[in-house]
């Protein structure tokens, strides 16, 4: 498959809906602030700060994920090195796929989310920047990357997915880089999906006192 849209291929694009009225309550809780969430991995933890102002979609679905526990006992199961894309991959990213890592029956416990573009939000694909999988626009859920180095084939009219529309950047890792690294160490020479996955055993919202000496940077 040429694309992380691939690993995503459990959602239907015609089920797509705008989130419920709670989830924009999730964001608002954050309203204001800058806000920071811990992700708890059997490698180490990493900080992401996501982008309340510019992604409000994306980051309100995916806060609603975290302060619901629902992405606690999840996975990081998907790596794309260079080594594990084959010559036909004409435009090869780096990343670390991570989420719910649900079966492809199972439905998520959130409607899917519109598609906030990077050309609508101005967030670019960098190197640590966080983002949605998906397949068609519209079919984002529970599942996300990490970007190794810059990536902008991911971005609005690059490459990598066919639909031209790129994927939803809402956030940036801030610390634990190097646990990221070790992550995408794990990755196969062969096959991007490694086996077994590593844990991801929970995600929360930092509290202002853990938060303070990141607000500085």
């Amino acid at each position: 498959s040429d694309g992380i849209m691939a690993a995503m291929n459990r959602r239907d694009a015609a089920a797509a809906v705008m989130l419920s009225a709670t989830v924009p309550a999730a964001l608002a809780q954050g309203a204001g602030e800058r806000v920071f969430t811990r992700v708890e991995t059997a490698l180490g933890s990493f900080v992401i700060e996501v982008n309340t102002a510019r992604a409000p979609i994306t980051v309100a679905n995916y806060l609603a994920y975290v302060d619901a526990a629902q992405l606690d006992n999840g996975a990081v199961y998907r790596i794309v090195t260079p080594a594990n894309q084959g010559p036909q991959t004409r435009h090869k990213i780096e990343v670390v796929q991570w989420g719910r890592h649900q079966r492809d029956d199972q439905p998520a416990p959130r409607p899917p989310i519109a598609h906030e573009t990077t050309q609508a939000t101005g967030l670019k694909h960098r190197d640590g920047t966080v983002s949605m999988a998906r397949l068609g626009p519209g079919t984002a859920t529970a599942e996300f990357f990490i970007c190794i180095n810059d990536q902008p084939e991911l971005d609005f009219g690059g490459g990598r997915n066919p639909d031209g529309q790129g994927f939803a950047a809402f956030g940036q890792v801030v610390q634990g880089r190097d646990v990221v690294q070790k992550l995408y160490a794990r990755g196969d020479a062969v096959d991007q999906y490694i086996k077994p996955p590593i844990a991801v055993l929970r995600v929360r919202r930092l509290t202002a006192a853990e938060a303070a000496p990141l607000l500085s940077r």
